[in-house]
């Protein structure tokens, strides 16, 4: 279970992190794929920066559980 939640951390964070990186600066096209994860959920258009960070904060969350959970 705790390799799971690290797994899923690490990706959302990088993924929200990625995101807020490219939404702030308008530089680096090549991290265009973090917009599949928000551009096709309607309530989030127009609102990228938001759910980037979002997704980062998530992430960050998933690590600090999987950090406390203990190994089965």
């Amino acid at each position: 279970m705790k390799k799971i939640l690290e797994t899923f951390g690490v990706i959302l964070l990088v993924v929200g992190a990625c995101g807020v990186l490219r939404e702030l600066t308008g530089w680096f096209p090549f991290l265009g794929f973090t917009r599949f994860f928000v551009e096709h959920i309607g309530f989030l258009q127009d609102r990228e920066l938001f759910a980037h960070f979002a997704l980062a904060v998530v992430g960050f969350a998933l690590l600090m559980i999987a950090d406390r959970h203990r190994k089965a």
